[in-house]
């Protein structure tokens, strides 16, 4: 299982990122060998438009099965959806502490988008 988290920084202390598509960082956690890479969004960070598709494919592209953010907006979400990758919320913490809930069934997987376009 591969897992992304939005973050504001580079290593796994580092705060969620309440954003999707205009996230600084993805951090991105392999179970199965328990290795951390981290993913510079910064082309993102101020794009007119497309950013939270743009997230989506590389979060695609790196083969994550589930990606956890503040929120996720309707284009973001479809391209996430259409390749296969779950979306989970989490309001608050540290990229360790969302991952930590998430192993523990504490985050709400949603099922659409959670804020409208641009957010």
């Amino acid at each position: 299982m591969i897992i992304a988290v939005t973050a504001e920084g580079t290593a796994p202390q580092s705060k969620l990122d309440p954003r999707f598509g205009r996230s600084k960082y993805f951090l991105i956690y392999n179970e199965s060998n328990g290795a951390w890479e981290c993913v510079d969004n910064n082309q993102n960070l101020n794009a007119a438009q497309g950013a939270g598709i743009q997230a989506a494919t590389i979060i695609a592209q790196k083969k994550c099965n589930v990606i956890i953010t503040g929120h996720c907006g309707p284009k973001a979400f479809r391209t996430l959806a259409a390749a296969g990758v779950e979306v989970y919320l989490c309001d608050s913490g540290t990229v360790e502490e969302s991952l930590h809930k998430y192993q523990h069934g504490v985050l709400k997987k949603i099922s659409s988008a959670d804020v409208e376009g641009h957010w």
